[in-house]
């Protein structure tokens, strides 16, 4: 099973965008219009590229997306929002098509303008290589800091007919979406409503990507965008058939996620953090999200310590209701904590061990209702200090 799905087309170019080389740019074209749906940062200080797509997905179409990696084209003014246009104006004339149906997105260095002469050099290879089998190049090309391209897929019925969902995403740093840098595109031959799709996205990203901190910084550029090519010829979707679009597409955005946090810059563990037992589950969001984000405890993590003292430092900072006396933490299946209190050094032992696996799960029980959330992360090593120190050298 590939990631081909019908109705699309993708490519990837090497434009000169990045200043270590290789593939930049890339293309995904719908043959014809494309259902669309989009979940973008919430951060204030929003790229241009992001601006410009906000606006041009609100009529529920599209029929591209153009995404350069590199650049952000972020804090670029008047000259940014302008180079956004341009490049959605010049990929919707080579592809025959309107601006307006043309999603942009952007990831990289903030505050260095575009390369527009070395973007629009490379639209005519780059819409020349289309194919429906350049996905796997397209997910290359969107990558920075990533070491691997990150790609999920999910095969389900739905209406009568099969439907495929493929998805791409980049993301190592600059990660805690709310919805990091994240950008992530998802292509479906599913025939649904934009408003039903726009609901899935927005669900699947809240249990997914929203549930990622590789290092609790939100980007301006963050970028979701699911397109639909209706070409699996289903009919009218029943109840159930929306919770089989719902779980694949979860699916699939979950996987990615997963890639993503295990991907973080430097990483060497990956790490799911469990809170159980919250009195509701947007405290028990904000119990797991605040462990996960310490640095205190990703810097433990990575020096395979169970240094069960930070995670409760960490609680009790959350602004969650907790009682120490009633909180319980594992590593695995090692309980460290016992009602608040640490279960010795025997137990720490067979904890490190535990850490010393590439991926192991800390799990916090506060007794004190029934909610439960989980966040990914990972640790925080001296390769994230080196490569943040000289993302811009």
């Amino acid at each position: 099973m590939g990631y081909t799905v019908q109705g699309f087309k993708a490519s990837a170019v090497a434009a000169g965008l990045k200043n270590k080389g290789g593939l930049d740019l890339a293309l995904i074209h719908a043959e014809n219009p494309a259902t669309a749906a989009g979940v973008f940062t919430t951060n204030l200080v929003k790229a241009a590229p992001v601006i410009l797509s906000m606006e041009h997905i609100r009529d529920g179409k599209a029929r591209a997306i153009i995404a350069n990696a590199g650049n952000a084209n972020a804090c670029t003014g008047l000259q940014g929002m302008q180079d956004a246009q341009q490049t959605a104006k010049s990929v919707s004339k080579r592809l025959a098509i309107s601006p307006q149906e043309v999603l942009v997105a952007s990831t990289g260095v903030i505050g260095e303008t575009l390369n527009m002469n070395a973007l629009e050099k490379s639209l005519v290879p780059l819409v020349a290589s289309l194919s429906p089998d350049g996905f796997e190049d397209a997910a290359k090309a969107i990558m920075t800091t990533d070491s691997f391209p990150k790609m999920a897929r999910f095969e389900g019925v739905a209406g009568g007919r099969p439907f495929k969902i493929a998805g791409m995403a980049k993301g190592a740093g600059m990660i805690m979406p709310n919805m990091a840098t994240m950008l992530s595109f998802i292509l479906t031959d599913i025939s649904i409503e934009v408003a039903v799709l726009q609901d899935a996205l927005r669900e699947g990203v809240e249990k997914t990507f929203n549930r990622t901190s590789v290092d609790g910084d939100t980007s301006t550029n963050d970028t979701v965008f699911a397109l639909a090519s209706g070409m699996a010829g289903n009919g009218a979707l029943s109840q159930g058939d929306h919770a089989e679009f719902l779980s694949g597409l979860t699916r699939v955005m979950d996987d990615l996620a997963q890639m993503i946090a295990r991907d973080g810059e430097g990483a060497t563990k990956f790490v799911t953090v469990e809170l159980r037992g919250a009195v509701s589950a947007p405290e028990a969001l904000a119990g797991a999200r605040t462990v996960a984000n310490s640095a205190l405890v990703k810097t433990a993590v990575y020096g395979r310590d169970p240094n069960w003292g930070r995670i409760m430092a960490a609680l009790g900072r959350a602004g969650i209701s907790m009682e120490e006396s009633l909180t319980d933490i594992w590593i695995d299946d090692v309980q460290i904590v016992k009602g608040g209190l640490g279960c010795g050094k025997e137990a720490e032992k067979r904890a490190g061990e535990r850490m010393e696996k590439d991926a192991f799960v800390i799990i916090i029980e506060l007794h004190l209702g029934g909610f439960s959330e989980k966040m990914y992360t990972c640790d925080f090593s001296h390769e994230y200090v080196s490569i943040n120190a000289d993302y811009r050298t």
